[in-house]
């Protein structure tokens, strides 16, 4: 019986390795996303955006506002009367080696601290955090903030 026993657990090892092995040409994203299929799980859908706004026009180094943001702020609450929907803030930098952080040389840190400017502004001219998604982009293009707006489904309670 013991012998039984003792198979089993050496095939489980075997099965253990086989799957090491395969993982080795498949990409994390990839090994959960088919996990996740083999169990029926389906993936959240993502946002769908729907509308954007921005800044543009930073300084290199610096992620000071360069205009105000009252417009911004105008287009956010009239937006945000829907439920259902959820302001992204996107901060990216140009990809030049003087478009970085001062303290850290990071571009990412730079285009961070710009989308946390923005989103300060936001939730100064009374936008709730709650509805706000900080992120950063790798794509070098203009010293900007965009500002998408995205329909997050229905959540519990939010029925118009």
């Amino acid at each position: 019986m013991w012998l039984i026993t003792l198979a089993d657990l050496a095939l489980l090892l075997v099965g253990f390795f086989v799957l090491l092995q395969a993982n080795q040409t498949l990409s994390p994203h990839e090994l959960a996303r088919g996990i996740a299929e083999g169990f029926g799980v389906e993936p959240a859908p993502a946002a769908m955006p729907v509308a954007s706004h921005g800044i543009a026009g930073f300084a290199p180094g610096s992620a000071a506002l360069p205009q105000p943001t009252a417009m911004l702020v105008g287009w956010a609450r009239g937006e945000l009367r829907d439920p259902r929907v959820r302001l992204t803030v996107t901060g990216a930098t140009d990809g030049s080696a003087q478009d970085v952080d001062p303290a850290t040389r990071s571009a990412t840190m730079l285009a961070a601290d710009r989308a946390r400017a923005v989103a300060a502004a936001l939730t100064a001219g009374g936008i709730p955090d709650n509805r706000l998604i900080l992120s950063t982009t790798p794509a070098h293009g203009p010293r900007s903030v965009v500002v998408t707006l995205a329909f997050a489904g229905e959540t519990q309670g939010t029925r118009p």
